[in-house]
């Protein structure tokens, strides 16, 4: 199998450079090799290597920032997974493409299902939401994970900010009314490659038989409060801190540009019963990601 994946330098594309050479041939692409906020560039590139899998894992990702920058934010998170797509399609590849929690509006009071109305709040989840529709108009063999709350141990994770703050100061205010899942970048790597596990002696016919979108993160909830008190305690460096006291505030209280869903929990089960892969608890995964 011959894979382009793009995106290489991200917290996910770091994880699934780690995960895919067992399937194959892996072309790991960053924006030094493709800028993908030109998407007039990327059938060139992309097309000469011949894939039989796209893997999209490059986004446009400073929430706050798109709200100014709309243009950036659409051309990466619309635009650019379209003319993948149209290109899957056209080269006979199937095609992995990421999405997120963020094209709901929070209000539902439950998991989302893959199913329910979507209702972005801000121009991130508005611009992913078009990349999902242009994907599902353009590609006939493709799959679409959505999201959430996605970290690692590498760069500006919600994970080191915490830590970084603990050493700093003696209390920390702690949003505690968005929810939804803590994903780590490995899990989501790790579910991807359960999908080529169980399908990669037909990619392309399975994936146009499968296709469609699957909620894929952290198994279970937490707010960002619950989620910071829960890294605080795992800190294999706890002798480091700080921080004393961790206090339970609204998002009133740090006004954002962006606003952000309060309840954006995934529903995973449909991903889990069809690709038999059980996604970890979000409390393990954080162990194991800050043990790393």
């Amino acid at each position: 199998m011959k894979i382009v994946l793009i995106g290489k330098n991200g917290q996910l594309g770091r994880e699934l450079q780690r995960s895919l050479p067992v399937f194959g041939e892996v072309f790991a692409l960053g924006r030094d090799d493709l800028d993908i906020s030109v998407p007039g560039t990327i059938s060139n590139h992309v097309s000469v290597l011949r894939p039989d899998l796209i893997i999209n894992a490059a986004a446009y990702t400073e929430v706050d920032l798109a709200e100014t920058r709309v243009e950036p934010a659409m051309q990466i998170n619309a635009l650019a997974p379209g003319v993948l797509a149209e290109l899957s399609r056209r080269i006979g590849a199937a095609f992995i493409h990421y999405s997120t929690d963020y094209v709901f509006d929070g209000r539902l009071g439950r998991p989302y299902h893959e199913n329910d109305t979507v209702n972005p709040l801000n121009v991130y989840g508005k611009s992913k939401y078009a990349g999902e529709e242009n994907i599902r108009q353009a590609a006939n063999a493709y799959m679409i994970f959505r999201t959430s709350w996605v970290y690692s141990m590498r760069g500006n994770s919600f994970v080191n900010k915490v830590l970084g703050w603990a050493r700093k100061n003696t209390t920390l205010k702690i949003v505690s009314d968005q929810i939804s899942n803590p994903t780590w970048a490995r899990t989501l790597a790790d579910a991807t490659s359960s999908v080529l596990v169980e399908n990669r002696n037909a990619l392309l016919e399975k994936f146009r038989e499968k296709r469609g979108i699957y909620h894929v993160a952290g198994s279970g909830h937490a707010s960002r409060y619950e989620w910071a008190k829960e890294i605080l305690t795992n800190d294999p460096k706890r002798t480091e801190q700080l921080v004393q006291t961790i206090e339970p505030v609204s998002s009133d209280e740090f006004p954002t540009p962006a606003t952000r869903p309060f309840f954006s929990a995934l529903d995973c089960s449909r991903f889990e019963t069809t690709f038999h892969f059980k996604l970890p608890d979000w409390k393990q995964s954080l162990r194991d990601a800050l043990q790393e």
